[in-house]
């Protein structure tokens, strides 16, 4: 090309595409945000892993129970011990409603050694004979001592309690077709021991 079009000189203009500069600013944006979610994220693990408890267990679905503050006294630990009447001032009848012959005598004897005053000894009245299928049956006035019932029970398992309309303090042990013996001496002892000494109640778990 000639005139005044010419092109003169060792430098040429350089035909470039234009710099898409919104695309670069987005894209390091983008890569510093990428980067401090890693790293907030990372330091969440390390708390739930490393030791935080809260976290831990938010992260598991579960969540700390606050203690409960105990009760204050003695009496909120053990419960009192109960005054129990001694063998000696529990008077047992004793009768056989079994076809078992020497039944009742030889309960009785055996009562007697464990510390009880025995009455009367021998068959059950009509309206018991041949007619308990249990163990036994506890019968006294509805005055007598209901720890008094509970000794006696300690000495033979599966007995139930009824009254009659005697005014004494006696109470009948009615021998049914299921009493086989007395329960041993060392099992009676603890049962006694567990009545005067009661478990402390223990406190429901914490519902969170």
């Amino acid at each position: 090309m000639g005139g005044k079009y010419r092109v003169t000189g060792a430098a040429y203009p350089r035909m470039s595409r234009p710099r898409h500069r919104r695309r670069i600013v987005f894209a390091v944006l983008g890569s510093v945000l990428a980067l401090a979610l890693l790293g907030y994220g990372a330091l969440q693990l390390i708390d739930v892993f490393g030791g935080n408890t809260a976290k831990r267990n938010t992260a598991a679905g579960t969540k700390d129970c606050p203690t409960a503050a105990p009760k204050a006294g003695p009496a909120a630990s053990a419960k009192p011990a109960v005054a129990l009447p001694p063998p000696a001032e529990i008077t047992v009848n004793v009768y056989n409603a079994t076809p078992r012959a020497g039944l009742a005598k030889a309960v009785g004897d055996e009562l007697r050694k464990r510390g009880f005053a025995i009455g009367h000894v021998g068959n059950a009245p009509a309206d018991f004979d041949k007619k308990v299928p249990g163990t036994g049956i506890l019968l006294g006035s509805p005055k007598t001592d209901k720890e008094a019932f509970s000794v006696l029970g300690t000495q033979l398992a599966g007995t139930t309690q009824q009254a009659d309309t005697r005014e004494t303090d006696d109470i009948d042990l009615i021998l049914g077709d299921s009493f086989k013996e007395l329960s041993t001496k060392e099992d009676a002892d603890k049962a006694l021991a567990v009545l005067a000494n009661p478990a402390p109640a223990t406190a429901p778990a914490q519902k969170c």
